[in-house]
């Protein structure tokens, strides 16, 4: 807002987002020059308190960022020892031996790790060199330059009105300016994407495909506990109504992640991805194992999955997109956090020749190049036409097609060329008519759980009285839209039960309880009219995920 004063503080670098990607690109910036100011500002209430991931982690990044962060103490205690594939069915389940896939399939020499920790690690070795991180603070703004080059961030806006205006109690905030600016916000980010659309970045590549994954830590009994395994499946309970599967790693202390990813381009509007997971947990291989244990986190978020094809030009003036705020992970490895750390590697090299050239507020076109041409590009290529397979022809074909793919990228060529996706995960949705309601199974309170129980063990908080930040575009699309065409999906998609819709003297009435979001964003991503836009509440509030 113009006519709003804000105090400006001046840096080299501004990162926003203390992930994986942020905290390497701050880290390389130090390395490379220690007196670089560089700034990295976390909207979670602690860094790490926003990280969910799939947690097994090639130390590829790592080894490349720090070498010796062994010696350092970094937080990757349990290796991989055994690989495990599944199909399942209802009832059975038959494994799919290792021996026909891919090398860049075996997670022997990764780790099973808390991403939430590891970047508390990473944060305490950029602190060690010098860099500046704010947690609790969320950036809420673009500022832009003289020229239209993004040159800076507004943050800490605390105390907003319920309307969103300023009042008497607002704290305004203040500009972070910098020669560049990185944004890591993770997926499907309200800067990123303002970035992505103001830029015309995404012209020319096919849409972003996205899942969404939700995950609970378990603690079992241990005599059922195997440190170092890594398992995932595939098939029931998704069947023909969604791609998607699960994945169980044991790590230390009698502890499990349990995980399941729907992806985000199913069709039938029913299809409620939450209960699907708690569904899954009820398998015979998997109640055997949690049996006796107890869930301790539960937490969610979005995954991007369009790959290659679908990343973005990742420069524009002043600013440059890191890791999953582009789209890094590699699908069929459930991976993304070493491309993440790669990717802050390579623009800070980019950022800090571009400033001991006295550059500043151009695009890096070197980190582009860096990016498309080097590691990640290589990981991304080899996998590029596994997801889109998935969506055209199903999982069997997909598992025997994607394969071969791989095996042929793994030797420099493919039969199928670049393959493309087709229309956004929005757009996937059909009409409530053309589908079955999928009646699923009451929740035991045992196995499974109902959302809002599980909702406070993520441990998320808002302030109610702050404006929601979940915005309708048209506040009577959903009852007059959504409703009659879709059964409202919303009160579905949702893994954190943020929308209802609910009945005033007989008449439906969509509610949001935006103190239930775990920011995972598949509403933005999701909602059939593209009607709801996830933007950033105010620092601190979100989920605290203790080790996820």
């Amino acid at each position: 807002m113009a006519e709003i004063e804000r105090e400006a503080m001046e840096y080299d670098v501004v990162i926003v987002g203390a992930g994986p990607a942020g905290l390497s690109a701050a880290i390389r910036l130090k390395q490379l020059d220690a007196d670089l100011n560089v700034v990295v500002l976390e909207k979670g209430s602690e860094v790490g308190a926003h990280i969910l991931s799939g947690a097994v982690l090639d130390p590829c990044g790592l080894d490349a960022l720090i070498p010796d962060w062994k010696e350092k103490g970094a937080p990757l205690n349990v290796p991989v020892h055994e690989d495990n594939f599944y199909m399942l069915g209802e009832a059975g389940k038959i494994r799919i031996p290792n021996f026909p896939m891919p090398p860049l399939m075996n997670n022997h020499g990764n780790y099973i790790v808390s991403m939430g920790n590891v970047c508390r690690w990473m944060a305490e070795q950029a602190e060690e060199l010098g860099v500046e991180i704010f947690p609790g603070m969320a950036c809420s703004e673009l500022v832009y330059g003289e020229n239209g080059e993004v040159k800076g961030v507004v943050a800490g806006v605390f105390g907003l009105e319920p309307d969103g205006s300023y009042g008497p109690q607002t704290e305004p905030g203040m500009e972070l300016h910098g020669k560049y600016v990185f944004l890591s916000e993770g997926v499907r980010g309200s800067l990123s994407k303002e970035v992505i659309a103001k830029y015309d970045l995404s012209a020319g590549k096919e849409p972003q495909k996205y899942g969404v994954g939700m995950k609970e830590i378990w603690e079992i009994d241990p005599a059922k506990h195997k440190e170092g395994t890594v398992t995932h499946t595939m098939g029931w309970p998704l069947g023909s109504n969604a791609g998607g599967g699960s994945f169980i790693y044991h790590l230390e202390n009698n502890q499990v992640y349990v995980g399941f990813v729907v992806h985000l381009n199913y069709k039938n509007p029913h299809l409620y991805p939450y209960m699907e997971f708690q569904r899954f947990k009820h398998h015979p291989m998997v109640a055997e194992l949690l049996k006796g244990g107890k869930r301790v986190a539960y937490g969610a978020r979005a995954i991007t999955e369009g790959g290659w094809q679908s990343m973005p030009k990742l420069v524009a003036p002043g600013v440059a997109l890191l890791g999953c705020s582009a789209g890094m992970v590699n699908v069929p490895r459930i991976k993304g956090n070493h491309n993440a750390m790669l990717s802050g590697k390579a623009a800070a090299e980019a950022a800090y020749d571009a400033i001991k050239a006295d550059r500043s507020g151009d695009e890096l076109t070197a980190y582009e190049t860096d990016v498309r041409d080097g590691a990640i590009g290589d990981d991304l290529k080899k996998v590029r036409n596994v997801k889109p397979m998935w969506s055209k022809w199903g999982l069997l074909p997909s598992l025997a097609l994607g394969g071969l793919d791989m095996w042929t990228n793994t030797l420099g060529f493919s039969l199928f060329g670049t393959m493309g996706h087709g229309k956004n995960d929005a757009l996937s949705t059909e009409e409530a008519s053309k589908h079955q309601p999928i009646d699923y199974p009451k929740p035991d309170g045992t196995l499974s759980f109902d959302r809002l129980t599980n909702v406070s063990f993520a441990m998320t908080n808002h302030e109610e009285s702050q404006p929601c930040h979940l915005k309708l575009a048209d506040p009577e699309i959903p009852v007059k839209v959504n409703l009659p065409k879709f059964d409202e999906p919303a009160q579905r998609y949702c893994p954190a039960g943020v929308y209802e819709m609910v009945e005033d003297d007989g008449e439906p009435r969509f509610v949001i309880n935006f103190q239930n979001c775990v920011h995972c964003k598949t509403c933005d991503i999701k909602d059939p009219s593209q009607n709801i836009t996830w933007t950033t509440p105010q620092g601190g509030d979100g989920p605290n995920y203790p080790n996820m």
